[in-house]
């Protein structure tokens, strides 16, 4: 088997993987801001990083996942002026900021479910790791790095420029970043306009406020990162994941951090993937053009034609390299509908395929094995792990996967004799099958015969529920809607009486 080759965003090159320690690998991934819910944009790192996970653990490697959760400031230093987006969103939802965070994190929970992504091994929160920010930000100061001013702190990037090499991770350079950054509101007290904030002065109104040796305060971004990556990996560990969108300013500054504070460069391997746009356009707020994950799942929104199953935005997803732009479209997202049923019809079909009764010696059925086709066989099967070992390319394994279909459908459907290929190579195909489909590429099958039960029970119940309301029975027509929303289906009442229903 070859080596296995990550495209590191540092070096911009491909790298064979060497992990520091052998057999181990540490992996930290930008995790979620829980100020709100997660949109499409925001499945592409966490089912890309999902499958480097499964991939790494499928090669024998003991893999420590660590993926945060940012539940304290996470504040725009492009833009506006600083703010804590996870305050600000209570204050407009009238909930207390942890009850706010707590909603966000177990929809987002619930989204990665529903994407059938394994949970990280660790995903430590901001919020439960101030104390090693702020002993983070005291090492930053007494190195020389970091400076106070009016209870806030700021890393000196000038000073991190002249002796290290700033900007080679997004390709900045200082003089660039002089001149593109723009002047904001309250940043006054900074040195210099390219210095960040490591821990910003709470005003009285602040809702999340911490003490701290600068004053009652907040976090900012970057800091929470370097200090739970470090805390939980170390001082270097092999990949950091996220999305190019992360690459500056905070992954440049999580290096500028770690690096001072620890002594050396903090990450072997650094992947990031690309965005999924739509018509051209990153998905975002400033654009609104965000569809939620709820909406995806129930197509509950303008752009949407239906509602797509995760399985089908996960396949969506892998069909793509995850360095290459992903453009959203309901006519790809139904072609990868289309695509998963078909791949996962000739998966079931493979396994009910099986040697016939009375058969001896390793040819299945009467005649001769074809070898062409058993060596091509044996061909698209050997190189699904050496697409995967080039920069995890799992839109050549799916494709590989594709091609073997004919295959199987043709064995089924006695057009090819079953005694084409050898024993052998069917229990190879269907090893792989299961292993590339279920264990790496975390695909699973949708049913069409569960799609129609659940229509044809969901058309009923809708049926009752205009009954109950007619005869002003709302007392029964509240317990369908509130019974259905707690099994996750969600019930709405249209304008012209009318009602539609999606998975909440």
């Amino acid at each position: 088997m070859s080596d296995l080759k990550i495209y590191n965003s540092y070096s911009r090159q491909k790298e064979v993987f060497t992990p520091i320690t052998p057999g181990h690998v540490g992996m930290y991934v930008c995790g979620p801001t829980v100020s709100g819910e997660s949109h499409l944009g925001h499945s592409r790192p966490y089912i890309t990083f999902d499958v480097v996970y499964r991939y790494l653990t499928y090669l024998g490697y003991k893999v420590r996942y660590v993926r945060n959760i940012t539940d304290a400031g996470h504040f725009e230093e492009e833009g506006r002026e600083a703010e804590d987006k996870i305050s600000k969103k209570a204050l407009l939802e009238r909930l207390e900021p942890m009850e706010l965070v707590q909603k966000y994190t177990n929809l987002f929970h619930w989204a990665m479910d529903r994407f059938n992504t394994i949970p990280p091994s660790i995903e430590p929160t901001a919020t439960g790791h101030i104390v090693e920010q702020i002993e983070m930000i005291r090492k930053l100061i007494s190195e020389g790095y970091a400076y106070e001013v009016n209870g806030s702190v700021y890393f000196d990037v000038k000073k991190y420029a002249a002796n290290y090499d700033y900007g080679k991770l997004s390709g900045r350079i200082m003089d660039d970043l002089l001149e593109t950054t723009r002047e904001l509101e309250g940043q006054s007290e900074k040195r210099d306009l390219a210095d960040f904030a490591l821990w910003k002065n709470a005003a009285p109104e602040h809702i999340m406020r911490w003490p701290s040796p600068w004053g009652v305060g907040f976090p900012g971004w970057h800091i929470e990162c370097s200090a739970m990556a470090t805390k939980y990996l170390g001082p270097q560990f092999d990949i950091h994941g996220g999305g190019m969108d992360l690459l500056f300013p905070h992954h440049e500054s999580e290096i500028a951090q770690s690096t001072i504070c620890n002594h050396q460069n903090p990450v072997r391997y650094w992947i990031h993937n690309n965005m999924i746009t739509i018509n051209g356009r990153k998905m975002g707020k400033s654009y609104n053009n965000q569809i939620m994950l709820t909406q995806m799942f129930s197509g509950d929104h303008p752009l949407l034609e239906k509602a797509y199953h995760p399985m089908v935005i996960r396949f969506f997803v892998l069909q793509t390299h995850y360095r290459s732009t992903l453009d959203f479209g309901n006519e790809a997202l139904q072609a990868s509908e289309k695509g998963l049923k078909r791949l996962w019809e000739a998966y079931e079909k493979l396994g009910v395929i099986g040697t016939p009764a009375g058969q001896a010696g390793s040819d299945l059925g009467a005649g001769a094995p074809d070898i062409e086709l058993d060596k091509k066989v044996r061909r698209l099967i050997r190189e699904l792990s050496e697409f995967m070992n080039d920069d995890f390319s799992t839109a050549k394994v799916m494709a590989n996967l594709f091609e073997l279909v004919p295959v199987i459908n043709g064995i089924k459907d006695k057009v090819i004799p079953v005694s084409a290929i050898s024993a052998e190579t069917l229990d190879l195909m269907k090893i792989s099958f299961r292993v590339w489909l279920e264990d790496i590429l975390g695909l699973k099958g949708i049913s069409d015969a569960d799609n129609q039960l659940l229509q044809g029970v969901m058309d009923l119940l809708v049926e009752i529920r205009k009954e109950a309301k007619g005869k002003k029975d709302f007392a029964t027509s509240d317990k369908i809607r509130n019974q259905l929303t707690q099994l996750g289906i969600l019930l709405k009442d249209e304008k012209d009486g009318g009602m539609s229903w999606g998975l909440a």
